[in-house]
């Protein structure tokens, strides 16, 4: 029998709480102090569940009934109504907006993330997403409207960072799908509609005689003793600018010759060890007495080295003083210094070419094989990377070059 508004009204509180049935699941829950809420009980998967929908006298008899219905309509559509309530809540305090979402997967994804990497990404979706879809809810973002702030970023001649800022923004949606506030991930269809990436090839001086000379000219390098060591280093090491200045005094190992670099740091994201050479252990040595006592092999000349703020050198000092020497950027880049190497090394037929590229961080990207090739190829590694300094002194030196043959 259906409730009506004078029982509703005159329901008493007993010693133990108690319902009063109305029709097609609804209920009034009537508790010893005298409060009352409206429940429905519903069916759904085959298990039975209970939906609040309000106070009495707050909700009536007649707005329970709406609200009841409601339910009903969203269960014969499949929909499970304390889910559905659950993400209006979520969207009403904003969880469920992109920009909820994509600081939510910033503080757990970027945990293990080097500190400057996780800056730029969240510096990125501030500066050119947030503003634009930020507010809105992650699964009602289309994907016209996606390509829409990533053309503003590509109208500034920004490409690249148009791609970054896309795929960004599509490991935020899949986050929001996996922690279920979202369908389906509107970057994922937007193949082909940006202008793609111009391949950019680093300038590098890979002739011997002109290696030489650049070389002879960094140990004539006048400016920053620290950045003339990050100089003298690079070549021998065959790394990245950015994994060069951030190198920290507990990564290297002087005694057994060797430089741990941390999955953070790396391009790849995978632990990289460098042979250091006799020549780079030098180089290491010299600068120690300086910069030991703090964490950066390389700091910045405007932060005093072991100090609460220091940091690494710029990102720009290895490139500026190149520039400093007479080097165009046609003609040597920071990053050449790894091509210079891959050419000669190469070119040497000394070495197997898996342990040039291992060498080189040129990670295999499936995460089992990268775990067991962090050390592939170690022993020859460690006496290419020796040939490869005793060959450099011997360019600087001004050496005559000739061919180089593998030993018979």
């Amino acid at each position: 029998m259906a409730l009506t508004d004078a029982a509703t009204r005159n329901a008493k509180p007993k010693g133990r709480p108690y319902k009063l049935a109305d029709e097609k699941g609804l209920f009034l829950l009537i508790q010893p102090n005298g409060a009352r809420y409206w429940r429905l009980k519903y069916r759904i998967g085959g298990k039975e569940k209970l939906l609040a929908l309000g106070v009495y006298p707050e909700v009536s008899l007649k707005d329970a009934r709406e609200k009841r219905d409601e339910a009903r309509k969203l269960l014969a559509a499949g929909i499970d109504p304390s889910d559905h309530k659950k993400a209006a809540k979520r969207t009403e305090a904003g969880e469920d907006s992109f920009e909820h979402i994509a600081r939510e997967w910033h503080a757990r994804h970027m945990a293990n993330k080097s500190e400057s990497h996780a800056t730029k990404t969240l510096e990125r979706l501030q500066k050119d997403v947030f503003p634009w879809i930020g507010g809105k809810a992650a699964r009602d973002i289309t994907a016209p409207e996606l390509l829409a702030v990533l053309r503003r970023i590509e109208s500034r001649g920004a490409i690249e960072l148009c791609h970054v800022t896309k795929r960004i923004c599509g490991q935020v949606m899949r986050y929001a799908i996996a922690t279920g506030r979202a369908e389906r991930d509107p970057a994922a269809d937007l193949k082909g509609a940006l202008q793609p990436v111009k391949s950019e090839h680093f300038a590098a001086i890979t002739d011997p005689k002109a290696i030489g000379e650049l070389l002879r000219a960094i140990e004539g390098y006048t400016g920053h003793f620290a950045t003339q060591c990050a100089l003298k280093l690079s070549p021998l090491v065959m790394l990245r600018p950015g994994e060069v200045r951030q190198a920290e005094w507990a990564e290297i190992d002087i005694e057994a010759a060797e430089w741990r670099i941390p999955a953070a740091k790396m391009k790849m994201r995978d632990e990289h060890i460098v042979p250091l050479s006799r020549q780079a252990i030098e180089i290491l040595e010299a600068i120690r007495p300086l910069t030991g006592r703090g964490r950066y092999v390389f700091p910045s000349a405007r932060t005093a080295s072991g100090s609460k703020d220091e940091r690494p050198m710029s990102e720009t000092a290895i490139l500026s003083a190149l520039r400093r020497m007479g080097f165009a950027k046609e003609d040597m880049t920071a990053h050449g210094f790894r091509s210079m190497a891959s050419t000669r090394l190469n070119e040497s037929h000394l070495f197997h070419p898996d342990a040039i590229e291992r060498q080189l961080a040129h990670g295999e990207r499936d995460s089992v094989r990268a775990a067991y090739n962090r050390a592939e190829h170690l022993p020859e590694r460690r006496k290419m990377m020796q040939w490869w300094a005793d060959y450099l002194d011997g360019l600087r030196e001004g050496a005559a070059v000739i061919p180089i043959r593998r030993a018979q």
